[in-house]
């Protein structure tokens, strides 16, 4: 891929407000996975995303909203382009909160303050 086909389909990417630090959901394949989390990067590669496997989440959000140690949390993964079926923003439709509107409903604080992203507790930034 080119250099400007490159800036093209980062551009591609922004247009739908997929920048960095955006929290998304991915589809993922062989094996079969959804994933939510930060996006750290695109490349041609892959994805970089800051997250952890949707079964756990419910899990970590009621361990973050007990206030417990932590025993589970977000990582740090690189995804192959090849395992990747799709990618979504983690936003509100409707009555439908995103994961990141219900972490701050049920925990009190935003996901980007319990993975000190930002220190103000003013909701969720995305």
């Amino acid at each position: 891929m080119k250099t400007s086909d490159k800036a093209r389909a980062a551009l591609r990417l922004q247009d739908f407000g997929l920048n960095p630090g955006t929290p998304v959901v991915v589809y993922l394949h062989t094996p079969k996975e959804k994933v939510w989390g930060f996006l750290v990067s695109t490349m041609a590669a892959g994805l970089v995303v800051r997250g952890m496997d949707l079964i756990a989440f419910e899990d970590w959000m009621r361990q973050e909203a007990r206030g417990e140690d932590p025993i589970m949390g977000p990582s740090t993964v690189f995804y192959p382009m090849s395992r990747v079926e799709r990618m979504e923003k983690d936003e509100t439709i409707g009555p439908i909160p995103s994961y990141a509107d219900r972490f701050f409903r049920e925990v009190g604080r935003s996901v980007e303050e319990a993975l000190g992203l930002l220190g103000d507790g003013d909701g969720p930034q995305h």
